[in-house]
């Protein structure tokens, strides 16, 4: 299975790349989850390097699984953020699932979107190694920039969801993205007309279509 995604920078934008969680990222986790911002959305927020450690191993069961794959995101050496993908009891809905935060240090600056595009793109994929129908998105409706995040990825509004305490109590916006599903142009049909000295033969040619499901 890929393991490793790499977003390429652009004019404005830095290289990422998105690999599972490793040991040797605890520290850098704990200190990005002391963000008061970035905690006030966390369902399970971590307080010390063992407690990221611990998570950090539960990301790898989550691998060998297939239920929970985690990357975490990376400018460079440095950590930015993580996107996840929730599948089977791992999800909070009945669809397989992504999730996401960015660090303090890379907010507003494109990170979650672009992080986000890279897994969604895997995970859809018909060729990958989940492919995918469709991917969910949950978020409290009380965050705006998530809701922005889902939007400019192309995960319209699919319902409101009731709030769920005590780790959801509020209301949560559901986003939806399915796979686009191309279909082919149907191959020309050949009739062969009865042949007439008088008549001359025209073929015709039937117009394809695309179907975009979304």
């Amino acid at each position: 299975m890929t393991r490793t995604l790499v977003v390429a920078a652009t004019d404005s934008h830095v290289e990422l790349r998105l690999r599972p969680w490793q040991a040797g990222d605890a520290e850098a986790l704990m200190l990005a989850h002391r963000d008061p911002v970035l905690r006030r959305w966390l369902t399970d927020p971590l307080d010390s390097a063992a407690e990221a450690r611990a998570w950090i191993g539960r990301q790898a069961e989550g691998w060998a699984a297939g239920t929970r794959l985690g990357f975490v995101v990376l400018e460079g050496e440095r950590l930015t953020g993580q996107v996840v993908v929730r599948r089977g009891a791992e999800s909070t809905v009945a669809q397989p699932e992504v999730g996401y935060w960015v660090a303090a240090s890379a907010r507003g600056r494109g990170v979650a979107t672009r992080a986000l595009e890279a897994v969604t793109t895997w995970a859809l994929d018909p060729a990958g190694p989940l492919a995918e129908d469709s991917l969910a998105l949950v978020h409290s409706v009380e965050n705006d920039a998530s809701c922005r995040v889902a939007e400019r990825c192309r995960y319209p509004l699919s319902t409101v969801l009731p709030p769920a305490p005590p780790a959801y109590p509020a209301e949560g916006h559901l986003h939806m993205r399915r796979r686009e599903l191309r279909v082919q142009s149907p191959r020309p049909q050949r009739r062969d007309l009865p042949s007439s000295s008088n008549s001359s033969a025209v073929g015709g040619m039937g117009a394809g279509a695309r179907t975009d499901a979304r």
